[in-house]
């Protein structure tokens, strides 16, 4: 299993940026993965996930109706949409594949947000 993460960057606050999640060795329909970032300061935090099963997708509360996580099975590719950012965004986004016992995770990509 292989993940690689990217697309992060520097945005000014109320920007959009789009993170991609690669993925390798295993089936989006046996895995379901998400995003936790780890903000300067935090503990690594969870932020958004999508079911193997049907996409569904849920949310923590702190990026609700601002990041999107979808998927794209062709590309091998999940991508995490992030709209309206706020400096607190700021932070290492990593992607996770979790086939139900210990997750795999990818290096992670930085995402700032500064004026």
């Amino acid at each position: 299993v292989q993940l690689q993460a990217s697309g992060g960057g520097l945005v000014q606050p109320g920007g959009s940026l789009r993170l991609s999640c690669t993925y390798s060795g295993f089936s989006l329909d046996d895995y379901s993965m998400g995003w936790f970032r780890q903000s300067p300061g935090k503990d690594r935090e969870w932020v958004s996930c999508i079911s193997s099963a049907d996409g569904t997708t849920d949310y923590a509360e702190f990026v609700k109706g601002r990041f999107t996580i979808f998927r794209d099975n062709a590309k091998n590719t999940v991508y995490l949409q992030m709209n309206s950012l706020k400096f607190e965004d700021t932070g290492v986004y990593y992607c996770y594949a979790n086939p139900g016992g210990a997750p795999y995770w990818g290096q992670g990509t930085l995402v700032t947000v500064s004026s």
